[in-house]
């Protein structure tokens, strides 16, 4: 084996096809060709390798080579984190600008009934980075709870509760205020298992009437995307967002004249969504 190698899914998810789990899957379902032959799941390859993938060749670029693309995307609720649904329902992909030769990967999901931060990149490594268990990126989401929140609640969640996949805990909770049974608190979480902040409400007893996620690593939600809509991040962002995950910086390209114009039209394209009302912070407290 040489130095020169790297695994066929960290490539693949370089180029943008996908995250590393999805390029695992693909591989394992023999979507993958090396040098003509069916890959297997291990296989290494160097840039010098012919590789398809859905039998269409695919460009191979180091990683200093690779440019690299994060959006922020605000997402409604009713919303799903699908490129496609069955019944026709709308998809946040839909909403997001076109790319020749790569495609958008979600950096984690939301639930329809979920609204707020989603991040989009078109570097798998990145993707895969950030929402693996061990980089423990902080989620921050804003919270509305039906119902009267004790403080022997609170504390059962920060020291950890079992759910039915596991032991679970918040690692922040602030409260917010609120009117009548509805009160909002801003909660972390260091993991994105599926339903995990309402699992965790619910299993105190307690109903999650609205949520919003507000943060994503060092990543806040803010007024430049309205709900519905998307905004590139800025070189430093993107860095600091790479460095976080405990990846280099890589320089972004300037976009092209018609790249401009065709994610000008894609903007005009959206259409309006009533945003949700924010709570008075998207910043939580450290030290609890």
């Amino acid at each position: 084996m040489t130095s020169n190698t790297e695994k066929l899914q960290k490539v693949l998810a370089r180029a943008g096809l996908g995250s590393r789990r999805e390029m695992e899957a693909a591989i394992e379902a023999g979507r993958v060709k090396v040098n003509g032959k069916v890959a297997t799941l291990g296989d290494r390859i160097e840039m010098r390798d012919r590789v398809s993938f859905d039998d269409r060749p695919v460009t191979l670029r180091g990683a200093e080579e690779t440019p690299r693309r994060v959006i922020m995307y605000n997402k409604p609720e009713g919303e799903l984190c699908t490129r496609k649904d069955p019944e026709g329902r709308r998809t946040v992909f839909e909403r997001l600008p076109r790319l020749k030769g790569e495609r958008w990967i979600a950096i984690g999901r939301l639930d329809i009934n979920t609204s707020g931060l989603l991040l989009f990149t078109t570097d798998g490594e990145l993707a895969n980075r950030l929402m693996h268990p061990s980089t423990q990126v902080e989620r921050e989401y804003a919270v509305r709870v039906m119902g009267e929140v004790r403080k022997e609640h609170v504390v059962a969640m920060v020291e950890g509760v079992m759910l039915e996949d596991g032991p679970a805990r918040f690692t922040d909770v602030q409260e917010f205020g609120g009117e009548g049974i509805n009160t909002w608190f801003h909660v972390v979480i260091t993991e994105g298992r599926n339903r995990e902040v309402r699992r965790l409400w619910e299993s105190q007893g307690l109903t999650v009437s609205r949520l919003k996620r507000v943060r994503y690593g060092n990543i806040f939600l803010d007024k430049r995307a309205k709900a519905g809509e998307w905004v590139e991040l800025s070189q430093d962002e993107i860095d600091d967002l790479a460095l976080s995950a405990g990846m280099e910086p890589r320089k972004v390209p300037e976009l092209t004249p018609d790249e401009k114009n065709r994610w000008s039209r894609d903007k005009n394209k959206r259409r309006p969504v009533q945003a949700m009302r924010k709570p008075k912070s998207t910043k939580s407290p450290k030290g609890r």
